[in-house]
Formats: structure tokens, sequence, C-alpha cells
């Protein structure tokens, strides 16, 4: 499950598997071992994987099955526009 997630969040950034080992300042073959389901990153990079992706642990460790979207930084109409997003999105289903 973890290895999946990563691999999706890493896709969705539009990172390859070097440019995310860059961030995290690890070998790309720390990250395909992770993706590949080998390995598991530590409590360390699960944070730091957490933190770059914006989405919690629990979703990184298949413990939620609901990302999060920070929308601290945003304004007010900026944050209604989203909603509204979201809501036409629910509303296609």
């Amino acid at each position: 499950m973890i290895a999946d997630r990563i691999k999706d969040l890493r896709i969705q950034h539009n990172l390859t598997q070097a440019e995310l080992a860059k961030k995290l300042n690890i070998t790309r073959s720390s990250v395909n071992a992770w993706e590949m389901g080998i390995s598991t990153p530590s409590t360390a990079y699960l944070i730091e994987l957490a933190q770059l992706f914006h989405v919690s642990t629990d979703y990184l460790l298949g413990l939620s099955a609901t990302s999060t979207l920070d929308i601290s930084s945003l304004n007010e109409e900026e944050i209604n526009i989203v909603y509204s997003l979201i809501e036409y999105f629910r509303s296609k289903k």
C-alpha cells in the first residue's frame, strides 16, 4: 500500500525518482526500493514525504483513504473557488 501511495504521489507531482531522491537527500535506488515494496521509509522519511506531498502520514501508510489539501495559505475567495470545484467534481460522479 505505501509503495503505491509514494509512487502515485510522486507521479502526481511530476517528479522522477531521482528528483524525489534529491529533495529527500537520499539515493534514487532508495526511492525505487520504496516504490517496489522492497523496503519502507523510516519514520523520519514518512514525515518528510507527508510534508512534501501535503498528505497525512496515515494516508501514506494506508490507514486513511482520504488525502488532505492544505488551504491555509489561500485567501477566502480562493478557498471558495476550491470548495466550488470540489462540489462540481462530486456532482459529476
